[in-house]
């Protein structure tokens, strides 16, 4: 394991957006049980399709989709703070 100093673009929450070294585009850094928590909704709606319960299934599947349109638009918001651009094209 190595400690490097990272640049940090954001205050402390379940995520931060992170620039490590040598990297041109900041990232995002999620909380263990944040992603836990994602990883299971995913796997829940694949357990509810695999059951035919589609409605369900779509409702698990836009609670993480909501989620993680949330964490895009949270990085697009910084990096224009920032004056930065942005490493994939502007969501709509």
């Amino acid at each position: 394991m190595a400690r490097v100093e990272v640049e940090m673009m954001t205050g402390q929450h379940n995520y931060a957006v992170l620039r490590l070294p040598g990297r041109r585009f900041p990232g995002v850094l999620v909380q263990g049980d944040s992603l836990s928590i994602l990883s299971g909704e995913v796997q829940q709606a694949l357990d509810l399709l695999r059951a035919g319960d589609t409605a369900a299934a779509e409702e698990e599947l836009a609670y993480v989709a909501n989620h993680l349109a949330e964490l895009v638009d949270g990085y697009v918001r910084i990096l224009d703070a920032a004056g930065m651009p942005l490493p994939f094209q502007r969501p709509a």
